[in-house]
């Protein structure tokens, strides 16, 4: 019989809850219904700090995505190993894709796949479309177990998913700059230098000293400018004599080496 008298609504939405969950109808004993509302009452009172203080810890793991970029076999590849780790794996219940209906797809999928080889546009568009909406089932499961794993890496993993790597790529060095031209500027004793801009340089130094004979500068004049357009002009220099010009660039990681001289004569 269905006349079951509880204490207090929070006993009676559980039970009821309970037997929603389960998808029948279970008569759950009152003594039962108490056990767990004074467990949920517990949970209440005593978890709350405790969940504060570990929520900071927890690391956020997350899967690592970039479908778009993805060969087709590469997304059936990883929806199977999603689909396959996710079937009965009791870490991840009530999950917000059918299983059977991810299977059916990667399937269909993985025939359009081998359909399309002959050039047809029809069947490639069905394929396309086929492999758009196995890569939203693949986003949606993937939010759902980056939120339910807690951040651990074990259950995490037993979904089939792969975590993206956390690591941060560390800066890599600037190439080294090129002198695109030497020339002779607009008025006598000036020399303008042509470097090619190098993106994420924070400056460069372009530095200058006069050949003689052909030998390397016996002292260098330094210049930091922050931009290279338009090109960077040098005045006051003395007619008739031979610059020698290097650049070096300064990026995150620190300076490039000097590039080779590049020679112009000053008129």
């Amino acid at each position: 019989g269905g006349q079951h008298m509880h204490p207090s609504g929070v006993q009676f939405g559980l039970s009821r809850g309970l037997r929603q969950l389960r998808g029948e109808e279970i008569l759950l004993s009152d003594q039962l219904v108490e056990t767990i509302s004074r467990q949920a009452q517990m949970y209440l009172q005593l978890g709350r700090p405790a969940m504060t203080t570990q929520a900071k810890k927890v690391v956020k793991i997350k899967p690592l995505e970039g479908y778009t970029a993805m060969s087709d076999a590469d997304i059936v590849q990883r929806g199977t190993a999603a689909q396959t780790g996710l079937t009965g794996n009791s870490n991840f219940q009530n999950l917000p894709v059918d299983l059977a209906v991810l299977k059916t797809d990667i399937e269909s999928l993985s025939a359009l796949i081998a359909e399309s080889l002959d050039g047809s546009k029809k069947v490639i568009a069905q394929k396309n479309k086929q492999r758009e909406a196995v890569i939203k089932m693949l986003l949606l499961l993937g939010r759902f177990v980056e939120v339910h794993c807690n951040g651990d890496m074990a259950i995490f993993t037993s979904s089939g998913f792969v975590p993206a790597s956390t690591a941060k790529v560390p800066p890599a060095p600037l190439p080294l700059p090129v002198i695109r031209s030497v020339d002779h500027g607009v008025i006598s004793g000036e020399i303008v230098v042509h470097v090619e801009a190098i993106p994420k340089a924070v400056h460069y130094e372009i530095r200058y000293g006069a050949q003689v004979n052909g030998a390397a500068p016996g002292s260098w004049t330094s210049k930091v400018v922050t931009k290279v357009k338009p090109p960077v002009g040098f005045q006051g220099l003395t007619p008739g004599t031979v610059y020698a010009f290097q650049v070096r660039a300064l990026g995150k990681v620190g300076y490039t080496d000097w590039t080779d001289s590049a020679t112009c004569m000053c008129t």
